[in-house]
């Protein structure tokens, strides 16, 4: 691996300049941290939280946010159980992607929990028969396998290989990298079918509950093998947004072709399996409740319509999959990361209705839609992984060898 790639590159931008750019996200980081403490200080009566929406912004934000850096795990077990060596090119960007994705996770759970300084409760009285008890070991524990994955990575920086404790350590950890992917992609199993158990089994919210196999709810499976298809378009979509910032080509064309044929594939079978479980919710399950399926989109088009449907279904579904897996499709550039795009949208969007429109539909004949705007402090604290982000990004991507294949496509 050339460890020249980062000292190279910093004299194209001085520090000053570099960390002048970066102004603006830190900025709004602050506006953000300010949110923050006033969440922790005073209590979750700085949300529009309530007794309908018990869940909300922070809830989608969070189940989206570990959807998305599911590309982590999917290509760890491209690369290291499966063999397919040619993403060795993208596999650092993919591990930095995951850590900041989930540590954001965590953020936005200890922001919900509204005590975080009774975090530890969840390890310390766990409660067995709960999902949610599973999802929060995994998390905490995947996190920290993602920065062991990363570490290597950390300790090519030039600076850090002189030391000569470190060098062999970031060296000795490579040659195991494989068996802390294993791990990983047990753990992401696990942890992202149980969010999607969780609204499986939701049995007085007849939108999200689901019949299931043997003891997990269809959505179980569901969240898992979306995450599997979005989180290699987040990465690749997160990855030419760096190239366009950074005016310079990061990633073989090959790898990035085959990461999107693969992702492709991915999502347009998942497609195809929400499709079947849209319609069998429709005719059996909604039937079997006592409701018609057209109770569960509001009148109110703009927020619970049924465009939500299409949209996730068929515009952010079926197109992008269908171009993804075709050959001509990907040769054209533009309409690639568009695809790419689309694909995240859409799986935004399927965690957006499973919370948000779960809660917001009556149940009751009595009972009238309900809408929800989040407060300011919501808006400012879930952009903080957004921001957060943008720096770990950069900074990483100015000092540490994120793209091994760099210099010799520039």
């Amino acid at each position: 691996m050339d460890t020249t790639s980062g000292t190279g590159r910093l004299n194209h931008c001085s520090p000053r300049r570099f960390y002048l750019q970066l102004l603006p996200v830190f900025v709004l980081l602050t506006w953000g941290i300010y949110a923050m403490i006033r969440v922790w200080a005073l209590g979750l009566n700085q949300t529009h939280m309530n007794n309908v929406y018990g869940f909300a912004l922070w809830i989608w934000a969070d189940l989206a946010i570990i959807a998305l850096g599911g590309g982590a795990f999917f290509t760890g077990l491209l690369r290291y159980i499966l063999g397919k060596k040619e993403l060795t090119a993208i596999i650092n960007f993919a591990v930095l992607v995951g850590v900041i994705c989930y540590g954001s996770a965590m953020l936005i759970l200890a922001l919900d929990v509204g005590q975080p300084l009774r975090f530890w409760f969840i390890y310390w009285h766990a409660n067995v028969h709960s999902m949610l008890t599973e999802v929060a070991f995994c998390l905490t524990v995947y996190f920290v396998i993602l920065n062991i994955e990363f570490l290597p990575v950390l300790l090519e920086n030039p600076k850090l290989r002189r030391i000569p404790f470190l060098k062999h350590l970031g060296h000795n950890t490579h040659a195991i990298m494989g068996l802390f992917a294993g791990i990983g992609v047990f753990l992401s199993f696990f942890h992202q079918g149980s969010l999607g158990g969780m609204t499986g089994v939701l049995y007085g919210r007849p939108f999200a509950y689901r019949e299931g196999v043997l003891i997990w709810p269809w959505t179980f499976f569901l969240y898992t093998w979306s995450a599997a298809a979005a989180g290699p378009c987040f990465t690749l979509l997160t990855m030419k947004l760096t190239e366009l910032v950074s005016g310079r080509k990061l990633v073989p064309d090959r790898v990035v072709d085959l990461l999107a044929r693969i992702a492709g594939w991915m999502i347009l079978s998942y497609t195809v399996a929400k499709t079947i479980d849209t319609v069998y919710w429709a005719g059996t399950t909604t039937v079997a409740a006592g409701f018609s399926w057209t109770r569960f989109y509001s009148e109110n088009a703009l927020f619970h319509g049924y465009w939500i449907l299409v949209l996730e279904i068929i515009v952010c579904g079926l197109v992008p999959g269908l171009i993804l897996v075709s050959e001509k499709g990907r040769i054209k550039k533009g309409l690639l990361f568009l695809s790419v795009v689309l694909v995240v949208v859409g799986i935004c969007i399927n965690r957006w209705t499973l919370v948000m429109q779960t809660v917001a539909m009556p149940v009751l004949p009595f009972e009238k839609w309900s809408l929800y705007l989040p407060s300011w402090q919501e808006v400012a604290t879930t952009l903080i992984p957004l921001c957060s982000g943008i720096i770990l990004v950069a900074l990483s991507y100015r000092y540490l060898v994120l793209f091994p294949e760099e210099n010799q496509l520039n």
